[in-house]
């Protein structure tokens, strides 16, 4: 893929301390903010290589590493992507979203790992009730759950994106399909209204714990009444397409840099898809202060998980998963490396050694640098370089 014309990074840099002016951020915001301006520049330190054919130099500034910046995302999510591979089975597999009511927005800012908790506990709780029902299933499940807090406007919406194997294991060991051969999960419009009771339940004490403003009795109506977004769409065709999944959503941010159309004049221009009319791409501008501010919605607190495995998925059930893959036939693949610079050359298409300029030579690290920047003799040498092109 093509680098981004431009980037988030640029927008925090030009219009982050106006942002931190007019709307007073928390810390943690804040520092997120600070991790994705600085990073891959001079502020981080870096490397400097050099080609052993043609002499060619190349600086490499250090990442920030921040699980909010767009930059950083892709080797982490290719090894998490090859530790799932280990946990698939050759079952039809279910896409199942739980989305939270727009009521709840406001206690989601205030308070978002104790909502996002309650979210996580709901959703999976949903699962397990129709799971152990004779009627459904009568076995246990498996899931993976990733939270996603954005819509795309980058408003706060905050769903879970579920992956359920279409049937579970019995009490005796053996795998149960779903009804259907495991093409249909379970009934819609029934886990909607469990989904809903299974976070309402929770939601009073939740409120008395952490002393927090009650819901106006409007808003509790309105939550009583209106039916709760549970969609489930169709199987997957097979553990591949499970995977192309995981991949697309795993290690999302709320917005990537190739959405961003333009900066300027103080606004933000971005692409996205209006739901609301047949899913067709526009383009929305923002005050640059409202886009960080919408931004900020999504950075989850500190140590907060936002993947998680349940039931025969989760970890404690490792060794018997195992057990059970291989009375399923299943093989366990190869391990795969884990260093950064081959997910980036098989993976990512993108072989750090080669040369970019004479394609032939290999790029060998020749000194590495501080926060105080790469030495004045490098530069130079660069500049040169650049002049002779």
């Amino acid at each position: 893929m093509p680098a981004a014309t431009f980037e988030l990074a640029q927008i925090v840099q030009q219009y982050g301390h106006a942002y931190m002016e007019k709307h007073q951020p928390r810390y943690f915001h804040c520092r997120v903010l600070n991790d994705i301006a600085v990073c891959r520049t001079a502020a981080l330190g870096g490397h400097a290589d050099a080609c052993n054919s043609c002499g060619h130099v190349r600086i490499s500034y250090n990442s920030c590493r921040n699980r909010h910046c767009p930059k950083c995302q892709a080797v982490n999510r290719e090894r998490w992507v090859a530790a799932q591979q280990k946990q698939l089975l050759p079952v039809p597999y279910f896409h199942v979203v739980f989305t939270l009511p727009q009521e709840m927005n406001v206690y989601c800012m205030a308070y978002p790992a104790s909502l996002y908790n309650l979210l996580f506990k709901a959703s999976k709780a949903t699962i397990e009730t129709f799971a152990v029902d004779d009627k459904h299933l009568g076995a246990k499940a498996g899931m993976v759950s990733i939270l996603h807090t954005w819509g795309q406007n980058l408003m706060l919406h905050p769903h879970i994106h579920m992956i359920v194997p279409a049937g579970g294991f019995t009490l005796c060991g053996n795998w149960k399909h779903t009804k259907n051969k495991g093409h249909y999960l379970f009934p819609v419009k029934a886990m909607s209204v469990v989904f809903k009771n299974k976070f309402m339940q929770e939601l009073p004490s939740l409120i008395r714990e952490h002393h927090m403003p009650l819901l106006s009795v409007d808003d509790r109506n309105k939550l009583y009444s209106k039916s709760w977004v549970v969609y489930a769409k169709q199987p997957f065709g097979g553990p591949e397409q499970v995977i192309e999944y995981l991949a697309r959503y795993s290690h999302k941010v709320a917005i990537s840099n190739h959405r961003i159309t333009a900066i300027t004049e103080g606004k933000v221009s971005f692409r996205y898809k209006d739901y609301a009319d047949g899913c067709k791409q526009k383009t929305m501008s923002l005050e640059a202060t409202e886009f960080l501010r919408r931004f900020c919605l999504h950075i989850l607190p500190k140590g907060f998980r936002k993947i998680r495995h349940y039931g025969f998925l989760s970890n404690r059930c490792g060794p018997t998963f195992k057990q059970q893959q291989m009375h399923m036939g299943v093989v366990p693949p190869a391990k795969q490396e884990t260093n950064w610079q081959i997910i980036a050359q098989t993976k990512l298409q993108y072989d750090i050694h080669q040369c970019p300029n004479c394609k032939k030579g290999k790029m060998e690290e020749v000194l590495s640098f501080d926060n105080h920047g790469p030495p004045q003799w490098l530069i130079n040498k660069l500049r040169s370089q650049i002049q002779k092109r």
